[in-house]
């Protein structure tokens, strides 16, 4: 066996390695001399037909299992010989013709591609600083919260004949939508009931429905915004034909114990306190989220090294299969998004390289320090998966532990949540107070935001330091 190294580049190696047809042959006659006794031919008795005819007989099968186990034997060995540690599996690629090698015609030569896990230096957790957004539950925010569960009872009484419709109407309609004169999918529908001013439609629509009355059929105007979901609608002007077939007003809205009692629980009291628990929940997952994304941008931020290129490459694969099936789906093209597919792969490359390198570095961490998961958390989150699909929990819990990927993907984000919590608890973490708005913001949303309120702070706190 020879094996020569013929590149090494950063992380990644290649060797060529040759496997002499006379040593393929010899391990074709150790294996042909190990089932010998217990091969029966006919013409000779059991365990004596000759080797040469064993290996006439059996010699390609067995020599596609011994080529196979070769590969895999002298690519190990290319490995440990070396001390290397993949960041992937070695990826093999044949140079001899297989057919010739299995006849036994010429020697077994391939290629082995590897590529290195990177050595780096994990930064100081204790040197991270970073903001966590927190917001306080006011008693404004749980009245707002008690008269949006009021809102889903509300009930409607229908308004006498010749009335017309008002904002927070609720009207019976049928309609047809057409683009340039034709009708479009799902622009159609009998018997559907709308809350004017509710915003279910497309801006303009209800506004026009205002003054309407039984019986009325109305031709109804509007421009799809630019970014509508379904692309072939975007940016086009429609005309709804509406038969208006019944208005009803809303009932008095009333927030009482009568109200707590229709929710199922005993007085407005409890209401109130079960929903100030539940808002106090959603603030604190939003605050820790915000710190998890400020924490993971302080990692990307502080280590660089390089990565390796089949990781890199796997992982934007992934990304872009995504992002290609979205755009399919909503009927759009890359020029759509305003930038041309090459921006986009740059753009979503970066992403890739920023998910492996934390990826890297959340490990070593996690490794360094004794971070494990253990069976019990991942069982306990396969039960919370399973109970998405009622009815269905046997063939959850059955996917997963016959899948080891899948059950690998439960298994990740554990332990990504425990080694963000190690490095939060030796970081300087300051709280922010914010508003309930910008708490409830995506992670990048609201870090512009709080950077645009900063701006106007940072120039007035200048102009007091010059003069």
């Amino acid at each position: 066996m020879q094996i020569t190294e013929t590149v090494n580049e950063g992380l990644h190696r290649e060797f060529k390695i040759v496997i002499p047809q006379s040593d393929l042959d010899r391990r074709l006659t150790t294996r042909v001399e190990e089932i010998k006794p217990q091969v029966s031919l006919k013409g000779f008795r059991p365990g004596k037909a000759p080797i040469s005819f064993l290996k006439k007989t059996f010699g390609k099968q067995i020599m596609g299992e011994i080529v196979e186990q070769a590969v895999s034997e002298s690519s190990q060995k290319a490995v440990t010989e070396r001390s290397l540690k993949p960041a992937t599996p070695p990826r093999v690629d044949l140079v001899s013709e297989l057919d010739t090698v299995v006849n036994g015609k010429s020697d077994l030569e391939f290629t082995v591609k590897i590529d290195l896990m990177p050595d780096f230096e994990l930064a100081d957790p204790a040197k991270i600083k970073v903001e966590r957004l927190v917001s306080e539950v006011t008693d404004a925010a749980v009245d707002e919260a008690v008269e949006r569960l009021a809102k889903q009872t509300q009930t409607y009484t229908p308004r006498g004949e010749g009335e017309k419709a008002h904002k927070s109407d609720s009207v019976i309609i049928d309609f047809v939508g057409r683009v340039d004169g034709e009708e479009f999918a799902g622009g159609k529908a009998e018997d559907f009931n709308l809350v004017l001013g509710s915003g279910q439609f497309v801006p303009g629509f209800e506004d026009q429905l205002e003054g309407a009355k039984a019986g009325d059929e109305r031709v109804v105007k509007v421009k799809f915004p630019a970014d509508y979901p379904e692309a072939k609608l975007a940016d086009k002007d429609a005309e709804f034909t509406v038969r208006v077939k019944e208005i009803r007003k809303p009932d008095e809205l009333n927030i009482d114990d009568e109200l707590a009692k229709k929710l199922g629980l005993d007085s407005l009291g409890t209401l109130k306190e079960r929903v100030r628990e539940q808002l106090k929940g959603d603030f604190a997952r939003a605050s820790r989220l915000h710190m998890k994304r400020r924490i993971l941008d302080a990692l990307d931020e502080t280590h660089h090294f390089d990565l390796p290129p089949a990781m890199v490459q796997t992982e934007f694969d992934g990304i872009w299969r995504a992002v290609e099936a979205e755009l399919q789906r909503e009927g759009k093209k890359p020029e759509d998004e305003g930038k041309s597919e090459d921006e986009l792969r740059k753009e979503y490359r970066e992403i890739a390289e920023r998910r492996v390198r934390l990826g890297l570095v959340l490990a070593k961490l996690g490794e360094q320090n004794g971070i494990t998961v253990s069976q019990d958390e991942v069982n306990r989150a396969i039960a919370a998966r399973a109970r998405q699909f009622p009815g269905q929990e046997q063939q959850v819990f059955q996917f997963y532990a016959s899948n080891p990927q899948a059950a690998a993907e439960i298994r990740a984000p554990i332990f990504e949540d425990k080694v963000v919590d190690f490095i939060a608890e030796l970081a300087t973490v300051t709280d922010r107070p914010v508003d309930r708005e910008t708490l409830l913001l995506d992670p990048d949303e609201a870090a512009a935001k709080l950077k645009k309120a900063d701006e106007p702070e940072k120039k007035k706190t200048g102009k007091k330091k010059k003069e």
